[in-house]
């Protein structure tokens, strides 16, 4: 599993982080580095994995 990550600017300077093949996981941060949204899609996948609605691959991560 490949997920992209996609950062924008918010107008108060805050930066937020997506992954949009994981609906709703995503991450508010004061940096880019602050929205940490890695954490919160291993989650959701392990989540996953134990309803066994995917099984079991490689996960890697890559800034868009």
């Amino acid at each position: 599993m490949n997920f992209q990550i996609q950062f924008e600017r918010e107008q108060d300077g805050r930066w937020i982080a997506e992954i949009s093949e994981l609906p709703g996981v995503m991450a508010y941060g004061a940096t880019q580095a602050e929205a940490a949204v890695e954490t919160l899609a291993l989650r959701v996948i392990a989540d996953r994995i134990e309803a066994q609605k995917v099984g079991q691959k490689a996960i890697s991560f890559a800034t868009a």
